[in-house]
């Protein structure tokens, strides 16, 4: 089989590799936008395309005809759109899964192939890397399938929106209202290739967050 693999994202290039270095499949590997040229992808004709991790349009020319592969880290339906991670994890949700769909001209909403639990706690670093193992996984098994895969259930769809830098910033509002539960998650969400936290200061400064900690007020 040959397998044509676009991406930018470290840990899908991660999966990339681990699957390209344990296969006998032929692989094809575009690691940037830049380097992704239709016509290669024509010429390679492959037998599988994935698109792990892609912030950008696939034409409808490539959908129709090949057979086209997201990883998208949610429990589909749940979450479609953009920055899922971020919008589970300031949502409060602790127990998620990655899934592996079948691309249609439609957002996040092709038939789901393969889908595995992952757990949102820890450091986005922690989050990535059970990502990559899973995606292996899971990846691994589709291609000893027949891609015909599960249609979603719209009824249960829920979207959310990318994130821009200025959401990053935490403000007073927040730290007057929001439980340090939040603000923490707020915090470790955003770290690594995302657009650090940051309060504006008194004199207009920004002040990143880097890493945070939670403990209780002690007024004696």
């Amino acid at each position: 089989m040959k397998i044509a693999c676009i991406g930018y994202r470290d840990w899908a290039l991660q999966i990339y590799d681990g699957l390209a270095s344990e296969s006998l499949h032929k692989f094809l590997i575009l690691r940037s936008k830049e380097e992704f040229v239709e016509q290669t992808i024509y010429d390679f004709d492959p037998d599988l395309i994935l698109f792990y991790g892609w912030s950008w349009i696939v034409s409808n020319e490539m959908i129709e005809n090949y057979q086209c592969v997201m990883l998208h880290p949610s429990k589909l339906p749940k979450y479609r759109g953009g920055s899922p991670i971020q919008n589970q994890i300031i949502d409060g949700v602790e127990n998620s899964a990655i899934t592996l769909f079948l691309m249609n001209n439609q957002l996040d909403s092709g038939p789901i192939l393969n889908q595995g639990d992952i757990l949102l706690s820890g450091t986005i670093e922690d989050i990535f890397e059970q990502i990559i193992i899973l995606g292996i996984k899971l990846t691994k098994n589709i291609l000893d399938s027949n891609l015909q895969g599960t249609l979603q259930d719209e009824s249960q769809a829920t979207y959310c929106e990318r994130r821009k830098p200025e959401d990053s910033e935490i403000s007073i509002k927040e730290l007057q209202s929001k439980p340090a539960k939040y603000l923490y998650n707020k915090v470790r969400m955003l770290q690594g290739i995302y657009p650090l936290p940051y309060i504006v200061t008194a004199d207009n400064k920004k002040l990143f967050l880097h890493s945070v900690s939670i403990g209780e007020v002690d007024f004696d």
